[in-house]
């Protein structure tokens, strides 16, 4: 027999019984993940939503409350226009993740620890193919951010240095390891912010670790593209490490991950 005694206290918890409000944004999610709907088109007006899918007002803003509540649609307040679309974003998953982590108790050592896990496995992947189709993408990306040396414009330089790091895990052709990478990478940048904010370095001392770092990523392009495996990986582990130590010093390490930003 299927189902046993409703009444029975051992019995499973009761079957939750969808509202039409959780039907119409199920339904309206399904189109935008599926792509029958893009990133900044414009859902119908609400009159013509509720006539089409013969539901009331009420019901129709609870399916957008749902919607607006996962970031993948805005309303205007007032607007005469339809929500607009958004497609799903690796920061909102990036955020709530970090919600997640901080919650467990997480430290800043357990998410470096993780990206360690993942990159040198990646070099090793791109080194045995000589990198691919990968390489020129890579180098330049990395005259650009030479580029950004050159003209002293260090804030924009780190931020590119994330897009490196995006760029090598991306160009595995690996959607869920770049989608994992990219939260591991946003959640990484927003300590690492943090911490430049907090112990300030000078000028001269900041400008030499940046040119380090970028002779550290052309290396890693060039064994890359010359195949050498294991001396890539084991440049890119060492380079990781190095780097992790630096963001995990004077008791960083121990810090609690903090989505908050408190």
């Amino acid at each position: 027999m299927l189902l046993g005694n409703l009444d029975d206290a051992a019995a499973p918890s009761r079957l939750h019984v969808p509202k039409t409000s959780e039907i119409v944004a199920d339904k309206i999610r399904a189109q935008i993940v599926r792509g029958e709907l893009a990133e900044g088109d414009t859902l119908p007006p609400e009159g013509q939503l509720m006539d089409s899918l013969g539901i009331s007002r009420p019901t129709l803003r609870e399916a957008f409350r749902i919607l607006e509540a996962e970031g993948l649609i805005s309303v205007v307040r007032g607007s005469r226009t339809g929500a607009k679309v958004h497609k799903p974003s690796v920061d909102l998953v990036s955020r709530y993740a970090g919600y997640v982590l901080e919650s467990q108790g997480t430290t800043i050592a357990d998410l470096y620890q993780a990206r360690l896990a993942i990159e040198p496995s990646v070099v090793r992947w791109l080194a045995t193919d000589k990198g691919g189709d990968a390489v020129p993408k890579l180098r330049n990306l990395l005259a650009e951010m030479e580029a950004l040396l050159d003209a002293e414009r260090h804030d924009d330089f780190i931020a590119r240095v994330e897009v490196f790091h995006q760029s090598l895990v991306a160009a595995t052709g690996l959607k869920t390891l770049t989608f994992m990478s990219r939260m591991l990478i946003n959640l990484a940048g927003k300590h690492q912010i943090d911490f430049q904010r907090r112990h300030g370095r000078d000028k001269e001392t900041r400008r030499k670790s940046h040119r380090a770092g970028l002779r550290s990523y052309i290396k890693v392009v060039d064994l890359i593209e010359a195949g050498a495996v294991e001396e890539a990986v084991a440049h890119w582990r060492l380079h990781l490490t190095n780097a992790n130590a630096t963001w995990t010093s004077e008791g960083e390490g121990a810090r609690v991950v903090d989505s908050l930003g408190d």
